[in-house]
């Protein structure tokens, strides 16, 4: 193995893939990488995460962070196939947004919510840039598994906090970082990965490359303070009901039977 190749487990919410490469941390680079990723092999290799669920196990039924939306004006960051602004949508808000990296997920977003007789804005940026969103403007901002690809994550929430009016609600959700560092093995778990390590790296996974870091709940919750958000809820929780009903005995439910997999916060501007 090369000596920058290192063994990277669950990579967003999937079992072990192997070995990664670290990689430099170029922004453009690995903007490149990801939305090359996301226009092609993105949905099909890892799926899509949307609301009513926050990840696995983890459900906006049970948790019940939104509330009534309805009139409220919602942004999403990283608005993937559509469907959580549809059940945004569907629960009456007032405007719909979005944003994506992927000029094919923004496409899929916009047939999506045509075909439930929804609109919204859409707009291709990467997170972290400015892209003629209105600040001072949105009641909400969320992303659902999405907010962990931005190469700058103090910035992003700066960004996030000045879309917000005052009083407005941030929600996001992505894999727990510890969930990011353990594999379940002959029916236990291991550690094999330092949660210290927030080091970029690539992934190839069916013929497509994908650009990740890994980074500490204390880094995001320091983001969040500098940014002048307050956490009013974070979630960090499995949802037994949900379990069960999916009747899963692999060896992802067995570790969220003892860990997170999935970590929600609710952060209010102030």
């Amino acid at each position: 193995m090369d000596k920058n190749s290192v063994k990277r487990t669950n990579i967003i919410g999937a079992g072990e893939v192997g070995s990664a490469i670290s990689v430099d941390m170029d922004k453009n680079s690995i903007h490149k990488t990801n939305s090359i990723f996301w226009d092609t092999k993105g949905n099909e290799v890892l799926g899509a995460t949307a609301l009513p669920l926050y990840g696995a196990f983890v459900s906006e039924e049970q948790c019940q962070l939104f509330g009534d939306i309805s009139g409220k004006k919602m942004l999403e960051i990283g608005c993937g196939s559509g469907q959580s602004l549809q059940y945004l949508g569907d629960r009456k808000a007032s405007e719909l947004w979005g944003m994506d990296i992927s000029e094919q997920q923004i496409e899929k977003t916009k047939q999506h919510l045509t075909s439930c007789g929804l609109s919204a804005q859409l707009i291709c940026s990467p997170m972290e840039d400015e892209c003629g969103i209105p600040e001072d403007y949105f009641d909400f901002v969320y992303s659902i598994y999405a907010i962990g690809w931005t190469t700058d994550l103090e910035g992003t929430f700066r960004r996030i906090a000045s879309y917000l009016e005052k009083d407005g609600v941030f929600i996001f959700s992505w894999s727990h970082p510890i969930h990011k560092c353990v594999v379940a093995e002959n029916n236990m778990l291991a550690f094999k990965k330092s949660y210290f390590d927030e080091s970029w790296y690539s992934v190839s996974l069916d013929e497509a490359t994908l650009t990740l870091s890994d980074r500490k709940l204390s880094t995001y919750v320091n983001a969040l303070s500098k940014a002048g958000f307050v956490i009013e809820q974070m979630i960090e929780q499995t949802d037994d009901e949900i379990m069960q009903s999916w009747n899963d005995n692999s060896d992802f439910a067995k570790k969220a039977k003892m860990l997170p997999v999935t970590f929600v916060v609710k952060a209010r501007k102030l």
